[in-house]
């Protein structure tokens, strides 16, 4: 008897659009309570999952919303790398 394995599917918080766990970037709030992007997606922490598109990312740090989202007050410093990183993978979307 063959059983197909299932894909873990994951919504992304800004524009609610279904997709694989692979194909979202996960940013996750650390139990120390960083906020950083989680390549891995296994990171212990509480995790909200975004579409790579630029639209979301960028969505994701405008107005607070990953703030809200993650339930914790971002630090500058964290702020920043998560700007540096997300910006990595927009730059990676336009050169695929």
């Amino acid at each position: 008897m063959n059983t197909i394995k299932k894909t873990p599917q994951r919504t992304c918080v800004i524009c609610r659009t279904v997709g694989s766990k692979r194909g979202l970037l996960r940013v996750v709030r650390t139990p120390e309570g960083h906020v950083q992007v989680d390549p891995s997606g296994r990171l212990s922490g509480r995790g909200a999952y975004l579409c790579r598109e630029g639209r979301c990312l960028n969505m994701a740090l405008k107005d607070n919303k990953i703030e809200h989202i993650l339930k914790v007050k971002i630090s500058p410093e964290d702020r920043e790398s998560l700007k540096t990183a997300i910006g990595e993978y927009i730059k990676e979307q336009a050169v695929v």
